[in-house]
């Protein structure tokens, strides 16, 4: 019976065909313009249709392979999806007890893999290692070295303590981040004469033969992210980067089997939770099809491993506490693509040492994934999914065409040091800077929903912190350096001057006339204002302009904001700016169709949706003297 009933009740509801769809879609938009409504323009470089169907998967032929096989789309393990929880912190080498303590807790609280940052100072020894990884089970907990050439002088003395440990070399996991054209990224410059022949690298691989599973040579598309970059250049320019070493090295005697053994991708993941799941499937299907061209003895070399952390793009100083949700979205972005391994990013890391209580966050929020969702018992969950197979085949495209791009230049170090590389992101991280400036782009809790009763705490928070810094190119450098920055730091600084002046401006909503219009633009109002810091005051409205500019004069307002509907702005609001007499700023709410009229009454300030709010911002700060 029952079957009967559902055959019955399917048959109620035919198949609709996508022109069917569409004819809907079009009566729905009466004649607005399709494109312009519901396709998505991506910084990414393609446009995302407002839905997918089935028939959109006939033309991708990964769509039926499956995980654990070429070319590794869905992941690289069939049983399930065993990423391993990384932390990452700062290690003083003269102080390696310190270290060691930190990290056997850490392991003690469920981390798989640590990270060592290595101070750049430092001068490494083996007995400074050693004391370090003391009693650490490095048969089962992952070993990393953070910190570019410092990891490379390093070296020797890990593979000493490996070789002293007495655990089987293929036992042993971990890596360095050795890399020198993220030297040359970041500092427009190699460190050294071997970093720019790449024999530091032919020595790491030499040092780590008895060790198969330590990768050694780091390609760190995290320096795109950071600096700006869309995830098709991230992917793009990491790819070269990882192209530039196998060309390299092969001519240096290595095999693609050798080679790609040792090669480690460090990734970001950022805010767009499908787009950088699409991202990292892209990145596993690219590589394969890369190393495949090299003609390796077992496609098994095509694998790529990648280590993910989240965004430092993507955090923020105020309201820091929001951080946990955006690391928490990434990491599931992370994760449900299938990274080998995450570093989550504490709250509070962008503006101070991580204390004790954000780092147990930052390791629970993967381990709340793994152990309540169970995100980790399952392989490739966004399989079959027609908009995530479209995204990641639309980002493998184009990031194989950028590059493209950059190996027609003459590969990364010749891209790079024309500057064609550090152009290309320009170009994007400007449309990001003024997507968040003017909101299309929401960062919530520093250009959009403020806390309004937040003051930096300006005895940890400091200038820098704030401040993006600015480009500079080295006298000695041979390239212009990329300079990473946080999404949020215009506005962070906006908010910083207004915190550090001594004064909050109080601005004042003059809220009259219409219920529903002054409700709507009072609230509107105080957000905007209170992005930069400023003290706003609310109220329910008021039944004269007389009782609600003596009301705005007796707060001592700086600034007064009438809220009110269009049609009675063009009485109301030149009656109150004739009130006020130029003892405040006077606003106006919205962009009415009298704004020519109430314009040639000398009313010259407005605010509405259109606006640009971080320059609307910092132009009243300047109006009020904060400099």
């Amino acid at each position: 019976m029952a079957e009967k009933s559902n055959e019955k009740l399917f048959a109620e509801f035919p198949p609709v065909s996508t022109p069917e769809w569409e004819a809907v879609i079009s009566k729905d938009l009466k004649g607005a313009d399709y494109d312009k409504k519901l396709v998505w323009k991506t910084l990414e470089g393609f446009s995302v249709r407002p839905y997918y169907r089935s028939e959109d998967l006939e033309r991708l032929e990964t769509v039926h392979v499956k995980p654990g096989d070429f070319p590794y789309v869905r992941g690289n393990n069939q049983k399930g999806n065993p990423w391993l929880i990384r932390q990452d912190f700062d290690v003083c080498l003269d102080k390696p007890t310190e270290a060691n303590k930190k990290a056997l807790e850490m392991i003690n609280r469920g981390v798989e893999s640590l990270g060592f940052r290595l101070c750049t100072d430092c001068e490494p020894s083996y007995d400074s290692i050693s004391r370090l990884l003391k009693d650490i089970d490095i048969a089962k907990i992952e070993v990393n070295f953070i910190g570019g050439p410092i990891t490379a002088r390093t070296l020797p003395f890990i593979v000493q303590y490996f070789e002293q440990s007495g655990v089987s070399p293929s036992n042993i996991k971990g890596s360095i981040d050795y890399s020198p054209l993220t030297t040359l990224s970041l500092k427009g410059k190699f460190c050294c004469e071997k970093d720019s022949s790449y024999e530091g690298l032919v020595d790491a691989l030499n040092a780590v033969k008895m060790y198969p599973n330590f990768k050694v040579v780091g390609v760190n598309g995290y320096v795109f992210h950071n600096s700006g970059s869309s995830a098709v250049q991230e992917l793009a320019f990491a790819l070269a980067m990882a192209s530039d070493y196998l060309n390299a090295l092969s001519d240096k005697g290595f095999s693609i089997d050798e080679l790609t053994s040792r090669f480690r991708f460090n990734f970001s993941v950022g805010s767009s939770y499908f787009m950088e799941m699409a991202k990292f499937r892209a990145a596993r299907l690219l590589w394969a099809k890369m190393v495949e061209a090299y003609g390796p003895s077992n496609k098994e070399s095509a694998r790529m491993s990648i280590h993910a952390e989240t965004s430092k793009w993507n955090m923020t100083v105020y309201d820091p506490y929001v951080n946990m949700l955006r690391t928490t979205t990434e990491s599931m972005s992370a994760v449900l693509a299938g990274v080998d391994s995450l570093n989550v990013l504490p709250f509070d890391a962008p503006f101070s040492e991580p204390t004790p209580f954000s780092e147990r966050i930052a390791r629970n929020q993967q381990i709340l994934l793994r152990e309540e969702s169970h995100f980790g018992k399952v392989a490739d969950p966004a399989a079959g999914s027609y908009y995530i197979e479209n995204l990641t085949a639309s980002i493998a495209e184009h990031a194989w065409n950028l590059f493209l791009e950059v190996d027609e230049q003459g590969g990364y170090r010749e891209a790079f040091t024309k500057g064609f590389i550090q152009n290309k992101i320009a170009e994007v991280a400007a449309k990001r800077d003024a997507n968040i400036a003017s909101r299309r782009e929401v960062l919530i809790g520093t250009n959009q929903y403020p806390n309004f009763t937040e003051v930096a705490d300006l005895n940890k928070v400091k200038p820098d912190v704030v401040k993006r810094s600015v480009a500079e190119k080295p006298a000695d450098a041979i390239a212009q350096p990329l300079v990473p920055y946080r999404g949020a730091q215009a506005f962070e600084e906006l908010r910083y001057r207004t915190d550090s002046s001594g004064r909050r401006p109080k601005v004042f909503m003059l809220s009259l006339g219409n219920l529903a219009m002054r409700r709507a633009r009072a609230q509107f109002s105080c957000n905007f204002f209170a992005v930069a810091g400023f003290e706003v005051v609310d109220n329910i409205g008021f039944k004269t302009v007389d009782e609600g500019v003596q009301a705005a004069l007796d707060a001592k307002s700086d600034i007064v904001v009438i809220c009110s509907s269009d049609e009675e702005y063009a009485t109301l609001a030149p009656e109150a700016f004739q009130k006020l007499n130029g003892e405040a700023i006077f606003v106006v709410a919205g962009e009415p169709e009298c704004k020519p009229d109430l314009e040639s009454k000398g009313i010259t300030n407005f605010i509405s949706v259109r606006s640009n709010l971080l320059d609307t911002l910092i132009k009243y700060q300047s109006m009020l003297g904060i400099k």
